[in-house]
């Protein structure tokens, strides 16, 4: 009976100790995503509103060019950046993985960018980039008058420019992932690789990366989350400009829900990108709890 009533207060004291937090996920969280939804299933302009119109705002939302444009811009950021991060962050992890000497200033160096928030990163690069007194200007100065590089005021490339900034940003995590993984490989695969006589790059290919599939699945789906919301970075670098060139879908609904006083479209935007994220997250949480149970067994 002592250890039954030990048990029972130990739980009822987690119990309250969780409870504050179960509170502000339930009411905050779960509260406001399902008052989202709603909001955007009704006529509600500058001000929310309970007359029901159905899928009204989802209609008028992809029936926008401006929502069009943002959702193509991001189909080109988010393709290009989930590749070239993936990429670089493992050419990373493995050229640190060779136990070069100054390893760990070495991996400080690449994993500072992401320490570092998306405005700063945003204003980093607008600055690097800005043809009067950024790279052009340098390499002009240098004695190459004919030097262009004004990506940043172009609207067939201004997207780019955002996909340059966010890889720097991002392939210091993706080579803490790999690098990781990396270190948890065994030895004995790499001599027997010596053995054979295979060269380095076929093991990466062949046997490596394979064995990294848990780590590139959790460094894509970072990744494809941040690419989701992606705001800060183009507000700081661009503000979605030359005209909508670089627009993308957190901007639009920012602005129409701060500026534009439509709530119901730019609610409706949010829960086209909450079903996005869940599109991406749920199948990986599927299999990592799929993963969990096989381990146990």
């Amino acid at each position: 009976m002592p250890l039954v009533r030990h048990r029972t207060a130990s739980r009822l004291a987690a119990g309250l100790a969780l409870s504050p937090a179960l509170l502000v996920l339930v009411v905050v969280y779960l509260g406001c995503t399902a008052w989202t939804v709603w909001i955007s299933l009704t006529s509600s302009r500058m001000l929310p509103n309970s007359t029901f119109v159905g899928l009204r705002q989802y209609a008028s939302l992809m029936g926008n060019e401006r929502w069009q444009v943002s959702v193509a811009n991001l189909a080109v950021f988010g393709s290009l950046f989930l590749i070239a991060s993936l990429a670089l962050g493992f050419l990373l992890a493995v050229a640190i993985d060779q136990r070069v000497r100054a390893e760990n200033t070495l991996r400080s160096i690449f994993l500072y960018p992401y320490s570092m928030s998306f405005i700063v990163t945003g204003l980093v690069w607008q600055w690097l980039l800005n043809p009067s007194f950024g790279i052009e200007k340098m390499v002009r100065d240098l004695g190459f008058p004919s030097f262009h590089f004004d990506w940043i005021v172009r609207q067939d490339m201004v997207i780019y420019t955002l996909v340059f900034a966010a890889v720097w940003h991002a392939a210091g995590l993706v080579m803490a992932i790999m690098l990781a993984g990396l270190r948890g490989i065994d030895e004995d695969i790499w001599k027997a690789a010596r053995i054979d006589g295979l060269p380095p790059w076929r093991v990466y290919l062949s046997i490596v990366i394979p064995m990294l599939g848990a780590s590139f699945a959790t460094a894509a789906v970072l990744l494809a989350t941040s690419v989701v919301r992606l705001y800060d970075l183009s507000v700081a670098m661009t503000n979605g400009g030359p005209g909508v060139a670089s627009e993308v879908p957190a901007k639009f609904v920012m602005d129409h829900l701060f500026e534009r006083g439509n709530l119901g479209l730019a609610t409706a935007a949010a829960t086209s990108m909450l079903i996005t994220v869940a599109a991406v997250v749920a199948p990986w949480l599927v299999w990592q709890n799929r993963r969990a149970r096989r381990a146990q067994v």
